[in-house]
C-alpha cells in the first residue's frame, strides 16, 4: 500500500541523509575538485592538468608499487593466519571461544596511536628494541628496522603479518560453525583424516567466506595510511609512501587538493578493477 512505501523511505531517511551528507557529496565534490586547481577564495578549471600531473608523476608509480608489494605480502598471510587461528579455536568450549575472539579482537579497537608506539619500541633501533635483542640471539648486528630503505617495508609487513586479524577471525569461525555436521560424520564413515576433512569440505565450504574477506583485505591494504604515517612518515626516501598517504601529502602538506583528488578517484577506480577481477576470476565456482 502507499502508506506502507511512505513510512519505509521514512525509515531509511536518516541513512539516506547521512550516505548524502558524508558519501555522495565528498566524492562528488571530489571529481569536481580534481579538475580545478583548489584556492579556498576561488578554484580555477585546469580540465585534465591534475589528472596529467599525476600519470608523469614518478612519485605515484612508486607509491602504486610499492602498495601492491604491501598488499602482496600481506593479505595472503593474513587471511591465512586468520584461518588456522579459527581452526583451532573452533574444538574449544564457547566460554573459551568468546575469550579468545575478545582477546583477537582487542586490537581493531585500539587506539591505532597507541598501537604505534608499541611497535616503535619494538623495532626500536637501539638494542633495546625487541627486535634487535631476539636477532642479537644469533649473533646478528643491530638493525636499523624502520630507517632503513631495505628493511622499512619489511617492518610495515611484518606489522601487519602480527596484529589486527581479529575481524577476519570471528568471520571465519562463524563460518566453520555454520558447516553442517553431517559432512564431517558422513567423512568419519569413510575414514577421512584431519587434512582430508580440511581439504574436501571446510576448505569449499568456506570459499564465499574467503573470497569476502579477501576482497574487503585488498581493499583496505590499497587504502592503508595510518601504519606508513605513523611508523615512517613514508621514509626512508619514500620506500615506503603508499598512495594514501601520497594524497594525504600532497593535500594537508602541499595543499595541492587537486591532484589529491585526481589521484583519489585513480586509486578508487583500481580498487574497483581490482575488486571486479577478484570477483570475475575468483567467484565462478563460489555458491552464496
Amino acid at each position: 500500500m502507499k502508506g506502507d512505501g511512505a513510512w519505509g523511505y521514512a525509515f531509511i531517511a536518516v541513512a539516506l541523509i547521512v550516505y548524502a551528507l558524508f558519501t555522495a557529496y565528498p566524492v562528488f565534490s571530489a571529481f569536481l575538485i580534481s579538475f580545478q586547481e583548489y584556492k579556498p577564495l576561488g578554484s580555477t578549471y585546469i580540465g585534465f592538468d591534475n589528472y596529467t600531473a599525476t600519470f608523469k608523476d614518478d612519485l605515484f608509480w612508486k607509491s602504486i608499487k610499492n602498495t601492491l608489494y604491501y598488499t602482496i605480502l600481506t593479505v595472503p598471510v593474513a587471511l591465512l593466519l586468520s584461518f588456522l587461528v579459527a581452526i583451532m579455536i573452533l574444538p574449544l568450549r564457547k566460554k573459551l571461544q568468546t575469550v579468545f575472539k575478545a582477546v583477537y579482537y582487542l586490537p581493531v579497537v585500539a587506539s591505532g596511536v597507541a598501537l604505534s608506539l608499541v611497535w616503535l619500541w619494538i623495532f626500536d633501533p637501539m638494542p633495546g628494541g625487541i627486535f634487535n635483542q631476539f636477532i642479537g640471539w644469533f649473533g646478528a648486528h643491530n638493525q636499523n628496522w624502520l630507517g632503513s630503505s631495505a628493511t622499512a617495508m619489511l617492518s610495515l609487513v611484518i606489522m601487519a603479518w602480527l596484529s589486527s586479524h581479529g575481524a577476519s577471525i570471528i568471520i571465519y569461525l562463524a563460518a566453520l560453525l555454520g558447516i553442517d555436521d553431517s559432512y564431517y560424520e558422513a567423512a568419519d564413515l569413510d575414514g577421512a583424516s584431519f587434512l582430508q576433512k580440511l581439504w574436501h569440505i571446510v576448505i569449499p565450504s568456506l570459499k564465499p567466506t574467503t573470497l569476502f574477506l579477501l576482497v574487503t583485505a585488498v581493499i583496505g591494504s590499497f587504502q592503508v595510511f595510518q601504519n606508513a604515517y605513523l611508523m615512517t612518515g613514508g621514509g626512508p626516501d619514500h620506500a615506503t609512501t603508499m598512495v594514501g598517504l601520497l594524497i594525504f601529502d600532497n593535500a594537508f602538506k602541499y595543499f595541492e587538493f587537486g591532484k589529491a583528488a585526481a589521484q583519489s578517484l585513480i586509486l578508487a577506480l583500481i580498487i574497483a578493477l581490482v575488486s571486479l577481477f577478484q570477483f570475475k576470476f575468483l567467484g565462478k565456482d563460489v555458491d552464496y
